[in-house]
């Protein structure tokens, strides 16, 4: 790598399984880090901005230098003599939005765009999946909009649908989860009539997405494999959904493996009122959430030289 060499990455956040679409749904927010990647000095520097970027390593063990110095190894380059990395952190780690998805595609597309771009995106994708482990994730962040991401042998297939406009109210509370013990408290084995009931369900989440057919989403975007066993691990969950309903939220869903959760409502001006009427209920429960009003995205990262 030459060193003087620099560029500018936007990663977007992310939602995942959207209900039944377990392990395979993600979709894109207009929710943005902003990373500066650029080779001088020696060593490796990461600085973060931002309310969320206070608690992230400084060093080599930073996800988004991890996965730089991967994309390194896998395409046979030396890794940098010297790495500067500066975060605008607005993705809130360790909440179901895509924190670490965000930080790996990050990592992996400013070490591809600093080696002359080595690696077609299909390939950053299964990279990604494989450091990240959430193929959902990192395919929404790195096509935008609504995708679907499914393993065939070792490959992942993916197939990004475009919505129309659609609007998500977010309450993210400040709690200390990770994904390793939500999945951990899932079931081992699941009914037949569980597996087609999301079966069944799922694609019609992606046509109701697809069209704006709120009033489908309304009525599909239910499920029997994790989402009950993950209400029970969030302090407040059950009454910020029952919140959102109220509110006229068209549907609510843990966002990823949580502990947020998202909403889908028709109007820009509903976002953040059904938001603060998540945040109040997990409020009257002990637990501080921050609420937010957001867009779907039909872009993925970008990156500016």
């Amino acid at each position: 790598m030459t060193s003087g060499l620099s560029c500018h990455v936007r990663v977007p956040a992310t939602t995942a399984n959207l209900g039944p679409g377990f392990d395979c749904l993600g979709m894109a927010l207009d929710l943005w880090n902003d990373l500066q990647f650029s080779l001088e000095g020696e060593g490796v520097s990461v600085t973060s901005a931002g309310e969320h970027g206070e608690t992230l390593p400084t060093d080599e063990t930073n996800l988004v230098a991890r996965s730089f110095l991967r994309l390194c190894e896998e395409a046979g380059a030396a890794p940098p003599a010297g790495l500067r990395v500066h975060c605008d952190v607005r993705i809130p780690p360790s909440s179901g939005l895509g924190s670490s998805a965000a930080a790996v595609v990050a990592g992996l597309l400013g070490a591809n765009t600093l080696l002359g771009r080595p690696f077609e995106r299909s390939r950053l994708l299964e990279l990604a999946a494989e450091i990240d482990g959430h193929p959902d994730n990192v395919a929404a962040t790195l096509h935008g909009g609504l995708t679907i991401v499914v393993r065939k042998a070792d490959k992942l297939l993916t197939k990004k649908i475009l919505v129309p406009e659609a609007h998500v109210a977010l309450a993210v509370p400040q709690l200390a989860f990770s994904t390793q013990t939500a999945r951990a408290g899932l079931p081992t084995q699941v009914s037949m009539k569980d597996a087609v009931f999301n079966l069944g369900r799922t694609p019609l989440v992606v046509e109701a997405l697809r069209t704006g057919d709120f009033e489908l989403l309304s009525q599909v975007m239910e499920d029997r494999l994790h989402q009950a066993a993950r209400l029970k691990l969030i302090p407040g969950g059950r009454a910020a959904w029952v919140a959102a309903q109220q509110a006229g939220a068209a549907a609510v869903a843990i966002s990823g493996s949580g502990p947020s959760l998202i909403a889908f409502v028709s109007l820009a001006t509903d976002a953040l009122r059904v938001a603060r009427a998540m945040a109040e209920a997990f409020g009257g429960m002990g637990v501080v959430a921050q609420p937010l009003g957001l867009s779907v995205s039909a872009a993925g990262a970008t990156v500016a030289a």
